[in-house]
């Protein structure tokens, strides 16, 4: 066997363990892996990019890690030497525009935005960037299914900023934002909304959390069992999912692109959360809080 027929299998086989062992919050097992392929190819920046992930991931406060804070301090010059090394030396754009993002966000989550602002703007626009300008080089049969990923990429984006504006505005502001959501997924998906997502379960969450703040006890509960039952069928979803939509084409969902820092299911999550919010306190002791929960365990 050649040394890139080896490389590629290692590597291959490398990145395989990494999306398992993520998929299912392993982020021990991420590191242990990363470092195993950069151990043995070290000037290899996809594995660089995944130990530096790894890494990140492990100072997720999100997540069930318990020495989450502790590695954030481990890890911070770590992290900030692969990211350096990345944005200086790597030729794969995706690679290093992946890392860059991911090294000014970390510095802004260390306290140092001003470096991380500095990063960041060394990032292209939206309006430059390859999947925008790369449709007039490709061909009539690339020309489809790039616009249909395309679509899907930029939906995605535009569902970040609908989240960020949610966090942003009042409670009923934040409301109105979730109802233009919706109806934004009803025309994307031609009303057929995949329910066994992690997104839709947590939006409808988010919904309840809202229309608690507004004294909207019913309401709030009415959202909450349909965030339990998303988080249930998310939890016992299919290894691969296919939608088709007239936007995006058909697509394939497979369970174990999902990323996570916590290692517990997510109606575990979801119950341990609103056991503890406090903006669930007015419903607390009622019977059909604690059916939701009952449900949930």
């Amino acid at each position: 066997m050649s040394f890139l027929s080896r490389y590629d299998t290692i590597y291959s086989e490398r990145s395989a363990a990494f999306q398992v062992a993520i998929s299912i919050g392993n982020i021990d097992e991420c590191i242990r892996i990363a470092r195993a392929g950069v151990a043995e190819f070290p000037n290899n920046y996809a594995l660089l990019n995944k130990l530096m992930y790894a890494l990140f991931v492990a100072g997720d406060d999100t997540g069930n890690i318990p020495d989450w804070k502790e590695n954030m301090e481990k890890y911070d010059a770590e992290i900030v030497v692969l990211g350096e090394r990345i944005m200086k030396y790597c030729s794969d754009t995706q690679i290093k525009f992946e890392a860059t993002e991911r090294l000014a966000f970390y510095h802004c989550e260390m306290g140092r935005k001003t470096i991380g602002c500095s990063v960041y703007e060394t990032l292209p626009s939206m309006l430059n960037c390859k999947e925008t300008a790369i449709w007039w080089a490709l061909s009539e049969e690339e020309k489809l299914p790039h616009t249909r990923k395309y679509i899907d990429k930029a939906y995605g984006a535009l569902y970040g900023a609908l989240y960020r504006l949610m966090k942003l505005v009042s409670a009923e502001d934040a409301l109105k934002v979730i109802e233009k959501k919706d109806s934004l997924d009803r025309l994307v998906y031609d009303g057929n909304i995949p329910n066994y997502t992690w997104r839709s379960s947590n939006m409808a969450r988010y919904r309840a959390i809202y229309l608690m703040r507004l004294n909207r006890c019913d309401e709030a509960i009415k959202q909450l069992k349909i965030s339990a039952e998303m988080a249930i069928a998310f939890d016992n979803r299919s290894d691969k999912l296919k939608t088709t939509s007239f936007l995006l084409g058909e697509k394939t969902l497979k369970k174990i692109d999902f990323e996570t820092a916590d290692s517990c299911p997510l109606s575990e999550i979801f119950r341990d959360s609103w056991l503890t919010k406090s903006e669930f306190d007015a419903i607390r002791d009622t019977e059909e809080f604690k059916a939701v929960i009952k449900k949930l365990s």
